[in-house]
């Protein structure tokens, strides 16, 4: 399968591995990772962040297999889940960016043809997570109003 807006058709990807549970040597418990998973969205850390943190400062290759929730579950059952999905809000974030950087240096023909690639990708993400009821039917991206979805 190909990309969307560009030319590679590669396959290659990261893969889990094949036992489900958590490593013998891993000597955390379920709650104190959920305690750790709590406190970096506290922070303002995003799920794919914390991940990351946990990962590589604490040892923890898959919350899942320790918790039995993946760390997207465990912040929507305590309510701290961001309200807009995550690939969603980066791409809002890219488009805003590129607008800024389109005020500055207007005659730039290809951050513009960019921009527009962007958006056609956020209008495509916002109505699959409308048809799948992650998003309210009534919410659209407009780019007037971008920024302060971001900020």
């Amino acid at each position: 399968m190909g990309r969307m807006h560009s030319k590679g058709k590669g396959i290659s990807k990261s893969a889990l591995p094949y036992k489900r549970s958590a490593p013998s040597w891993l000597k955390v418990t379920p709650e104190e990772v959920k305690e750790q998973v709590l406190s970096l969205a506290k922070k303002g850390l995003t799920p794919s962040k914390i991940g990351v943190i946990l990962r590589d400062s604490h040892g923890i290759a898959q919350v899942k297999s320790v918790t039995g929730q993946k760390i997207l579950r465990l912040l929507r059952s305590v309510g701290l889940a961001p309200e807009i999905p995550e690939d969603l809000y980066c791409l809002i974030k890219k488009a805003v960016a590129i607008r800024k950087h389109l005020e500055r240096n207007r005659k730039d023909k290809d951050s513009k043809f960019r921009l527009i690639l962007v958006e056609s990708r956020t209008h495509r993400l916002a109505r699959y997570y409308r048809s799948t009821k992650k998003l309210p039917a009534n919410w659209k991206y407009d780019s007037s109003t971008a920024s302060t979805l971001v900020a």
